[in-house]
């Protein structure tokens, strides 16, 4: 399906991904491609618009990454974010260098309310510093359009010609107004219709894959998680009972999420599917058994899933179509759709298995950040509770458990994450019945992990040797930056002690 598209192009910044996420908010569609594209692919994809973003090198350097000129002379807007924005001053004839004064954090900023960048909002605010070089002259042909006490050039345009330059980082959201300056930039610059949205995904989605699909079978494993399931989700709409799911329980599930999935794909479920669930904890727990290195579990994990999937494709025969739930950070995180170096492997990118018997690979969700796959599954009627689960590895607890893998570790960590997860739960619907609003200090993500520490301990006057659970909860609103929740202490307090008085093997809560 052709979409507009603004290419954001990668030079390895720490945010890249997350600027991508911000120009979709905007309702435009964006990619990210590393710098090293050819010119003539951007060309010929014929974007609205070309965003430059930051990166950890000096643009003046010998070998610092850089790109052809042209891409300046092509009458397409680019917009240049910290590094790219010196990169384009630097190409096209301004000056780069070290900066007297290093600016690194929320910084009071002036900007000229004319620019078509700060249309509608103030003459100054707070924005995200992070530079260790400044734009000491600008361009030919370019005009300062912001600037701080120690940055004379924050922002530089040249409206003639469409291109700007921002030294500060208004993907983030320390950046007061950032969401409104990439907003102004897609639709005032670029010109951009709007018009991507997942309703429109998914009636689009629909009737792609059965053009594709035809009468031809597709398997898909699913795993229980967000992903996968919206996958299902949406063959299902698509093609029915021309999809087989197969569910591998590898026992490392939060507490009955293995049969939570049963009751939604299932047979008695709203789907219309071939769902296979197979019971594979035993074999798990064996393969990891005296490993300790978190990566080598989420290998095995991942080897032994293919392994078990292996044998009920056997069973199943010849597909015509494989389907995985990959999204868009997993192409971009293992080193494939941008710059940035591979963050942590991921189980659905990175080969196809050779085992299963099908013409061709479909992965309906491969464009879509989470946020989106999110909102796509609440347009397929997919119960909240799934759709807004909580982010969860791919290995499951195996990753949650520092050290070896045991059934009686899993069983530990499920019961006090179950625990823990009830009781903010609670605390949270009580303080909003109370007070008519959300708890401002309900966290985003919130689970426990067992720790491989275990001390002396006295309970019920006997002495015990037993671990320590330690708890996680964070703030965020988009899962790519996050601080800690303030959960109130009360709230800690009696998940603390239901932990240590209802969990057996655990003698301390961290």
């Amino acid at each position: 399906m052709s979409r507009e598209t603004v290419i954001v192009i990668d030079f390895g910044g720490q945010y890249n991904q997350l600027v991508a996420r911000r120009v979709r908010e905007c309702n435009v569609y964006c990619e990210i491609y590393s710098y090293r594209t050819d010119i003539e692919k951007i060309r010929e994809m014929n974007p609205k618009g070309i965003i430059l973003t930051g990166g950890p090198n000096s643009c003046y350097e010998e070998g610092a990454p850089t790109y052809a000129k042209e891409l300046f002379e092509m009458d397409i807007p680019v917009l240049g974010l910290c590094y790219g924005a010196q990169l384009m001053q630097h190409i096209l004839g301004g000056k780069v260098e070290k900066a007297p004064v290093r600016e690194y954090g929320k910084t009071k900023t002036y900007f000229d309310t004319t620019s078509p960048l700060f249309t509608g909002i103030e003459d100054e605010g707070i924005v995200w510093m992070s530079h260790f070089d400044y734009i000491s002259k600008t361009a030919p042909g370019f005009t300062v359009c912001a600037h701080t006490n120690d940055c004379p050039v924050a922002a530089a345009e040249n409206r003639e010609k469409n291109l700007y330059a921002i030294q500060f980082h208004p993907e983030v959201l320390h950046t007061v107004r950032g969401k409104e300056i990439l907003s102004n930039y897609v639709y005032n610059v670029c010109h951009c219709a709007g018009d991507w949205r997942m309703d429109s995904f998914v009636e689009d989605s629909i009737r792609t894959i059965r053009e594709k699909v035809g009468d031809g079978k597709v398997l898909l494993a699913l795993s229980g998680g967000v992903d996968s399931s919206v996958a299902a989700g949406l063959l299902s709409r698509a093609i029915g009972k021309q999809l087989t799911c197969v569910f591998v329980d590898h026992g490392l599930l939060r507490k009955n999420e293995g049969d939570e999935v049963e009751e939604i794909f299932g047979p008695n479920g709203n789907f219309d599917l071939n769902f296979i669930r197979v019971n594979a904890q035993e074999r798990y727990y064996g393969k990891l058994a005296g490993v300790t290195e978190p990566e080598r579990k989420r290998k095995i994990i991942g080897e032994e899933f293919i392994r078990v999937f292996e044998q009920e494709a056997k069973k199943i025969g010849a597909v015509d179509f494989l389907a995985q739930g990959t999204i868009y950070p997993d192409v971009v995180e293992s080193g494939l759709g941008g710059e940035s170096a591979v963050i942590k492997s991921h189980h659905n990118v990175g080969g196809l298995p050779d085992f299963v018997d099908f013409k061709e690979i479909i992965e309906p969700l491969r464009d879509l950040f989470k946020d989106e796959v999110r909102r796509a599954g609440l347009e397929l009627g997919i119960p909240e509770n799934l759709v807004f689960r909580q982010p969860f590895p791919g290995p499951g607890l195996g990753i949650r458990i520092i050290g070896e893998v045991t059934a009686k570790k899993v069983a530990i960590v499920q019961d006090a994450d179950y625990i823990y997860r009830t009781e903010v739960d609670k605390a949270a619907a009580a303080y909003k019945e109370a007070n008519g609003t959300e708890a401002p200090w309900m966290p985003n993500q919130y689970f426990a992990a067992l720790t491989n520490m275990r001390s002396v301990g006295v309970m019920g006057d006997e002495r015990t040797y037993d671990y320590a659970v330690a708890l996680r909860a964070v703030r965020t609103i988009d899962f790519m930056t996050a601080e800690a929740a303030e959960i109130p202490f009360e709230v800690l307090q009696k998940v603390m002690s239901r932990i240590i008085n209802e969990v057996k093997g655990v003698n301390r809560v961290m």
